[in-house]
């Protein structure tokens, strides 16, 4: 009777909607197979089966093996014994996987294969975790202005490594400044240090960035498109801590998709890192 109810329901809906649903129910099928054996909704319609003349012996394919079942009561189901899953199970439904049911897996395995020399549990941290044997030379390494060779590395991954890392902040605003645009990024450190400032001092903060960036005339004038000017121009009238959200969005990803790619293509970059891998190298050989 429930599903009757939402079959009927479905039928009300808008034909665009229902294959949206549809295909919502089926991409997570996909990734939730059934186990061979039982009935996959994504390869049969369950509706046909209900229309044909002998609902009691239904022809389905599951996994390319066509079989047929016939109604039973519960406790003759029961009673058959439970059939292991093989490893030819295992291997068609695997094949039987989209590629884009693998990928968040893909991504994840990618993701762990390239932070394992960072993970201290891992990889033992050299020379020790401070957490264990209360030796704290790794922290004055990591606050030390002169980054290793695998800190520089890492800078490398993406851009949210390197703004959350001092010295690589430090490194890229020098790069930025060679190509007379520093101003994105103070921007950007100016309203992330906005976001911190007491409630007070906001209203202060607020028209000091407007005057320094985005005002006529301003100073340290930041390329912003009319649509999120127009939005920071009429947040700056009831100043806040999230006053410059949308321009610093759009500035953070013009940064990340222009600005960040030329800095890992630069010689500043490159020569650091190769300068750090020869310190390794003569270290080792030493």
């Amino acid at each position: 009777m429930q599903a009757e109810a939402q079959v009927k329901i479905d039928r009300k809906k808008d034909k665009t909607e229902r294959k949206i649903l549809d295909s919502q129910e089926r991409a997570f099928w996909d990734v939730h197979r059934p186990v061979p054996g039982c009935v996959n909704t994504t390869e049969m319609d369950i509706r046909k089966c209900r229309r044909l003349k002998n609902p009691q012996k239904v022809k389905k394919s599951v996994y390319g093996v066509t079989e047929e079942s016939q109604s039973q009561s519960p406790v003759h189901v029961l009673s058959q014994p439970i059939r292991k899953t093989t490893k030819e199970d295992i291997r068609k439904q695997v094949n039987g996987l989209t590629w884009h049911s693998l990928l968040p897996s893909c991504s994840l395995i990618a993701y762990t294969e390239q932070y394992v020399e960072y993970d201290p549990l891992i990889t033992p941290a050299e020379p020790s975790n401070p957490w264990i044997s209360d030796d704290v030379t790794l922290w004055d390494i990591e606050m030390s202005k002169e980054p290793s060779q695998q800190r520089v590395k890492r800078w490398g991954f993406s851009f949210d490594e390197i703004l959350k890392d001092q010295v690589g902040r430090d490194q890229f605003l020098r790069f930025l400044e060679s190509e007379f645009s520093s101003e994105n990024l103070r921007f950007w450190l100016a309203v992330q240090d906005l976001k911190k400032q007491p409630l007070q001092d906001v209203a202060k903060r607020v028209e000091e960035i407007w005057q320094e960036f985005l005002a006529p005339g301003a100073p340290s004038a930041i390329n912003l498109d009319s649509h999120s000017y127009e939005i920071t121009s009429q947040n700056v009238k009831d100043g806040g801590r999230y006053t410059f959200e949308d321009a610093q969005e759009h500035i953070y990803k013009l940064m990340k998709s222009d600005s960040y790619a030329r800095f890992l293509r630069s010689n500043a970059y490159q020569d650091l890192l190769l300068a750090k891998k020869k310190v390794s190298f003569g270290k080792e050989t030493w």
